[in-house]
């Protein structure tokens, strides 16, 4: 950790505000029964004390983005070719993420040897991964839905974020995280951090000791691996998911996605959407054939890919920050943790 300073309960909307001459800024924002991140408005409630119902993931992977404008002209020397011409569409506004809980930001953390890494790096992510900065809060009561420790992380994991903000007493313990954040830090709205150090660290304890001994998942990827073609075992724990991919949308580290071209007469764009492995749709093939037919299959390929063959590739990292968004909002109450509990205890019967 890097500075540490003190930032008073009645100083947060003017930080924000102060922060907002320079970057656009997310914030959580009620909308209906749910917490978003949307652009700050100094008029709108910041609500801090509850965990957002959707995760920042929006500001570095649109739900929906164009990626670049195309155009065809006839060559008039030439009638029967056309010349294509193409506009790439690169982000290059600098924004500022406030207030997302440290699962929402460690999430980035997956994408990042996805998008960041290898042959094939995506120009758009990197963008905004280089033009946004992350103030996190950090959790002094996990919810009966969080995980986050069986993967590694904490209620005050630090990772993806450039500042974390611990509640004490009358405001925030400020810690620096990154080098980079360290503009943010020279407000004259802060504080010195004082006995909130010690209190912050209070906090920390507090937060870590209201949680259960985790399960050890050490082999879990190669139990998953074991369980591939055991589609009685995919069936039972399957059998409540209507499928409606609640749990991809909502989750951190999901970063499926879809390109679809719309043209309009002799021009048009290209279009990146997320998309849904839940969804039967998503592998069916143009001859009909549908490699993973059932939702047994496709929960298999979720449930797998997030805790056996991402962590194969990346360094045994398991593909989830154990947020509980998808508990949470499952409107069927699937559970992953009792899944993943499953896998690992099944004994051939």
């Amino acid at each position: 950790m890097g500075e540490k300073a003190f930032l008073p309960d009645d100083k947060v909307r003017q930080w924000i505000d102060e922060l907002s001459r320079t970057y656009s800024v997310l914030v959580p924002r009620q909308a209906d029964d749910s917490i978003v991140f949307q652009s700050f408005d100094p008029e709108a409630e910041i609500p801090l004390d509850r965990q957002p119902t959707v995760p920042p993931k929006e500001a570095l992977f649109p739900k929906s983005e164009t990626l670049l404008l195309y155009k065809y002209d006839k060559d008039p020397e030439q009638p029967g070719r056309q010349k294509l011409s193409i506009k790439e569409r690169q982000p290059a506004e600098k924004q500022v993420v406030f207030g997302a809980r440290p699962c929402g930001a460690r999430g980035f953390s997956i994408f990042d040897p996805v998008f960041e890494q290898g042959d094939y790096q995506d120009p758009y992510y990197q963008a905004r991964r280089e033009n946004t900065l992350f103030i996190t809060v950090a959790c002094s009561m996990p919810e009966n839905t969080c995980f986050c420790h069986w993967v590694g992380g904490s209620p005050t994991d630090p990772t993806g974020s450039d500042i974390l903000l611990v509640p004490v007493q009358s405001g925030y313990l400020v810690e620096q995280v990154t080098e980079r954040a360290g503009s943010l830090l020279s407000s004259k709205l802060l504080e010195e951090a004082g006995a909130a150090q010690e209190e912050g660290q209070k906090v920390k304890q507090a937060a870590a000791d209201c949680l259960e001994e985790p399960p050890d998942l050490t082999d879990l990827p190669e139990r998953l691996l074991q369980l591939f073609d055991n589609l009685d075992f995919w069936d039972k724990a399957s059998a409540k998911c209507i499928s409606c991919g609640a749990c991809t949308y909502l989750c951190p580290t999901c970063y499926c996605f879809n390109i679809t071209d719309e043209p309009s007469g002799m021009a048009g764009r290209r279009l990146r959407s997320w998309d849904n492995c839940m969804s039967y749709l998503f592998t069916l093939e143009g001859s009909g054939h549908n490699p993973r037919p059932t939702k047994a299959h496709r929960l298999r390929n979720r449930v797998g890919h997030k805790f056996s063959y991402y962590p194969e590739l990346h360094e045994r990292v398991f593909a989830c920050c154990g947020c509980g968004r998808c508990i949470k909002s499952c409107p069927v109450c699937v559970d992953i943790r009792e899944i993943v509990t499953s896998a690992k205890e099944y004994r051939d019967e």
